[in-house]
């Protein structure tokens, strides 16, 4: 029986992991131990939140939050390495660009313990995001690189990784989204909470620190919502608790509120039910712009860059740097609502997560 220590840190990590935790949980030659580095505190993160996902509470919880980077990443070093040093895994599996996954991928690598990376390959050229800086380096130092797209295969091999290395499974996250998608419905649940109609709404996820830590960025972006709100659709806004706090601090918040529906972070189920049956995502997060995707719906991206091209080159994903003005915001919003995206099918087919297994199997 070979030991899998699987390392996670932020809530899209264990939803990620979660379809390839229930292949593990299925086979014959495999264990698994998950290892929480309380990276991103979320409170929506309860036994409930695990129930939902179909997977085990972790074993370890490291609860390392807060600090700057260089600090954060080294206590999750020492505290991980104690965690690996007990377990003496055959395998470390983590997942993304986070600091959980460097700590988890560098501890490994100094024990001569074999790596495998979840989502390798992935690069957006700016090496000022500190999730640049933590794939490539954890890319530079795994057994297993399994890459979700053709673009990312093709990375890896311009930097010099061994093509036996690299294995092109799909995106786990298709496979989270095709097997939770299909628990949601367009009627009943937060859509009836906050009484919305299918596809008649914009669903709003913002909180990178380059839109949230500048003032003038986030006003620009609150004005464009509060005009797109008024004047083509409904906007619903799930606020993390730190941009909430920006908000009250710039004293935007009690404007934004008449504007837009503002609702504290939701439930996972809660979050894929307002994804799959909005009209239009307008977002931040790296995760998000896939989910969209996945369910069909177009999106706007309030970023310089970002790692899935592929989805920008179909139209699905419009990029929107959010130092453009309120108006040139607020145009792409309504231009994406009335968008036909091509047909495309760049992250596999709904499989990852078994073909991740089977190579670890072997």
């Amino acid at each position: 029986m070979k030991k899998i220590l699987t390392v996670l840190g932020a809530r899209p990590q264990f939803i990620k992991a979660s379809v390839v935790s229930t292949q593990i949980a299925d086979s014959s030659s495999l264990d698994e131990v998950i290892v929480h580095t309380g990276q991103h505190f979320d409170a929506n993160m309860s036994d409930v939140f695990f129930e939902e996902l179909g997977m085990r509470t972790p074993k370890y919880q490291l609860n390392i939050n807060g600090g700057a980077h260089g600090e954060m990443t080294g206590r999750m070093l020492i505290e991980v390495e104690k965690v690996v040093l007990s377990e003496r895994p055959d395998i470390v599996l983590v997942y993304g660009d986070t600091n959980s996954t460097l700590a988890g991928a560098l501890v490994a690598s100094k024990l001569h313990i074999p790596v495998a990376h979840v989502e390798a390959g992935l690069r957006s050229r700016n090496l000022k995001m500190p999730e640049e800086i933590n794939r490539i380096l954890t890319d530079r130092i795994s057994t297993w690189l399994f890459t979700p797209t053709e673009s990312a295969t093709k990375n890896l091999l311009q930097e010099g990784v061994s093509e036996t290395a690299i294995y092109q499974v799909g995106d786990v996250m298709y496979d989270v989204a095709l097997q939770h998608g299909a628990k949601v419905s367009p009627h009943g649940g937060i859509l009836e909470q906050l009484r919305l109609n299918p596809k008649q709404y914009i669903l709003v996820t913002i909180h990178r620190a380059e839109n949230t830590d500048n003032d003038t960025v986030l006003r620009r972006i609150v004005e464009a919502l509060s005009s797109t709100a008024n004047s083509i659709m409904p906007i619903v806004w799930p606020v993390h608790p730190r941009t909430k706090g920006r908000l009250e601090s710039l004293g935007l918040l009690e404007s934004i509120s008449a504007d837009v529906l503002l609702v504290d972070p939701v439930g996972y189920l809660d979050m894929v039910q307002l994804e799959k049956h909005s009209s239009l995502v307008v977002t931040d997060s790296g995760g998000v712009q896939k989910e969209a995707f996945f369910h069909g719906v177009p999106c706007v991206t309030l970023r310089e860059e970002t790692e899935w091209v592929e989805l920008v080159e179909a139209g699905w994903n419009q990029l929107m740097p959010p130092t453009s003005d309120v108006e040139t915001i607020r145009t792409a919003m309504r231009h994406a609502i009335k968008k036909s995206p091509i047909v495309v099918f760049p992250y596999g087919n709904g499989s990852a997560a078994h073909e991740i297994i089977k190579e670890l199997e072997a």
